[in-house]
């Protein structure tokens, strides 16, 4: 490993899980550990084979990651003891940060400041499953930058439907291939104003320790959270950083309500973890 590139990712796993606490009329198949997980909003420890989580972790260790840190709220002990008795990764080593409260993403990076120790990081959800080669590329690039995924491949790709994906936050770079501005739940005039190719950010970055004076600069959106996009407007405005646009032509899986579990479970059945 080069010295610029890292070895640190930090998976935000903080949220309420509001879609995934919803009883979905065609979801009632969901076995007993299924039911409780999503219940408690824990979406990154609904059993698809085995913990997603543990997916999540298996693709970052392929990637090239050596530490996870999981921004997790006081309750969820139950994530602590699973790794630390239940499954004890050897190739990736976990350690935890608590968000107090679910304030927003900005505030579920800043909880991970200790962890990242002024080094460079990778930043992803907990509830996605991304291609092993976005977060490696990532890695290996050294620099800031986001992972961006082409709209119809995610369609084709992924289990997200044309419709939800319509909603997802649209990316829209420089000439020279970074960040200008990431828009969220672009209206019909924005997307077509786009162009035929469009793509969406699914949350996948790596930040430099800037990130940190960003998010302690970030005021509540109209949604009353502190946004994570908010943060890197700010950086790129105020701190003058720059974000490398990378491009993806493939699926992300997406586990966010109940009406997900069956299709990721499927599509995750023929990985094997190796922790």
């Amino acid at each position: 490993m080069s010295s610029k590139e890292t070895s640190k990712a930090v998976i935000l796993a903080r949220g309420l899980g509001t879609r995934m606490r919803r009883h979905d009329p065609d979801t009632r198949g969901l076995d007993p550990m299924q039911s409780t997980m999503a219940d408690a909003g824990l979406k990154a420890m609904i059993p698809v084979g085995r913990p997603f989580l543990d997916y999540v972790l298996n693709g970052l260790a392929d990637a090239g990651f050596l530490e996870a840190c999981l921004v997790i709220g006081p309750e969820h002990e139950a994530v602590r003891e699973y790794y630390a008795k239940t499954c004890v990764p050897g190739r990736i080593g976990i350690s935890f940060a608590v968000q107090e409260k679910a304030l927003g993403t900005a505030d579920a990076v800043a909880a991970a400041e200790s962890f990242a120790a002024g080094e460079h990081f990778l930043v992803l959800n907990s509830d996605n499953y991304y291609p092993v080669e976005a977060c490696r590329a990532l890695r290996e690039s050294g620099r800031p930058g986001l992972a961006a995924f082409e709209r119809e491949s995610l369609v084709r790709q992924s289990n997200i439907s044309e419709g939800r994906i319509r909603q997802f936050a649209i990316v829209t770079t420089r000439l020279d291939g970074t960040l200008e501005r990431i828009r969220e739940k672009p209206d019909e005039a924005t997307l077509q104003a786009a162009g035929p190719e469009i793509f969406v950010s699914m949350n996948c970055w790596l930040f430099s320790p800037a990130i940190f004076e960003a998010c302690a600069h970030v005021e509540a959106s109209p949604r009353g959270e502190l946004e994570l996009t908010d943060a890197v407007q700010y950086a790129i405005h105020k701190l003058g950083e720059r974000f490398q646009v990378m491009l993806f032509r493939a699926g992300v899986l997406d586990l966010s309500s109940r009406s997900d579990i069956a299709a990721v479970a499927a599509r995750l059945r023929e990985i094997e973890v190796n922790l």
